[in-house]
């Protein structure tokens, strides 16, 4: 039995969540047991550290409709039968167009979660600004580990960190929930993606030389052996991010979590630290209060990385 109905109220709107008692993540192996009705407890609750993550950017949703252990929907275009509330961006692609959700509201955020999506992916760009979704305001580095050592991926960060200060870049750290670390850094939109992609990929080059036994650029698996890839596909027109506080779709339901960079100093610290139990408590320190609150421009890092790359 996965229960009846239960209304959700969020702010002029009540979201109704149709079998709230269905599990999604089955427990067992030390990971516990949530159901649809946690999923939307947990959006609800971390709705307003979430939302300014999410407002403006077209979506890719993540389903599960039977759980973890069933089949998985990526899903881009937004169905008909979604709510009119819910705000569409339409954006090109090729031959044509696609129509993707966009977060703004809480009431959005519950309505996803009733239709079990765990996972949200957002886009680097914005369609509500100007420049709209061909000028990214985010630039995405993705510091993957070949497995689950995360004393690798700290290391990675701190020296990628470096080496953005030194282009004064403020960086801003989030474990993926997975196994990694993403990096992001704040941009006032005025690039293209194309020159996003080219000054992401010339930064992740730079530092693979700087530390060519530990760190790779190699695409192909069989090519990075036990190094780290620190990976900037992200960073191109219609590819996606998770994004900040979204739960991911593993057992115990891990959580991408913002950090404070002080917080890589814990030995203790890996991708899924916190869960959709604890990661409201992480959201409540406004772990990204230091960055400043308007992006910086590409052209005078990418000047100075010219200068200093070999």
């Amino acid at each position: 039995m996965s229960g009846e109905p239960r209304s959700i109220r969020a702010g002029r709107r009540a979201v109704e969540i149709q079998r709230p008692g269905k599990v999604l993540f089955p427990g067992g192996g030390g990971a516990k047991e949530y159901t649809k009705g946690d999923l939307a407890d947990y959006y609800r609750s971390v709705a307003p550290h979430m939302l300014p993550h999410l407002r403006g950017r077209p979506l890719m949703l993540e389903r599960y409709p039977d759980g973890l252990d069933a089949q998985r929907f990526m899903q881009k275009n937004i169905p008909e039968h979604y709510p009119d509330w819910i705000t569409r961006a339409e954006v090109a692609k090729e031959g044509g167009t696609v129509t993707h959700a966009v977060c703004d509201d809480t009431a959005t955020l519950l309505y996803l979660a009733d239709q079990a999506c765990i996972t949200l992916h957002r886009w680097l760009s914005r369609t509500d600004r100007a420049g709209g979704a061909d000028h990214p305001d985010q630039l995405v580095f993705d510091l993957d580990p070949p497995g689950d050592d995360f004393a690798q991926v700290r290391e990675a960060a701190l020296w990628l960190k470096e080496l953005l200060d030194e282009l004064e870049l403020p960086a801003a750290p989030m474990t993926t929930g997975s196994r990694g670390l993403h990096l992001v850094v704040r941009l006032d939109g005025r690039s293209d993606f194309d020159e996003a992609r080219r000054f992401a990929r010339a930064v992740a080059d730079l530092l693979a030389s700087r530390h060519p036994d530990r760190l790779t650029t190699a695409a192909r698996k069989e090519d990075r052996g036990d190094r780290l890839y620190l990976d900037v596909q992200r960073n191109a027109y219609a590819q996606t991010a998770v994004a900040p506080y979204t739960v991911r779709a593993r057992p115990g339901a891990p959580v991408a979590v913002p950090l404070a960079w002080d917080q890589l100093d814990d030995p203790g610290l890996d991708a899924r630290r916190w869960t959709i139990a604890d990661a409201l408590d992480q959201a409540r320190t406004d772990p990204w209060s230091g960055l400043p609150g308007r992006g910086r421009a590409l052209g005078p890092a990418g000047r100075h990385l010219a200068d200093i790359s070999p």
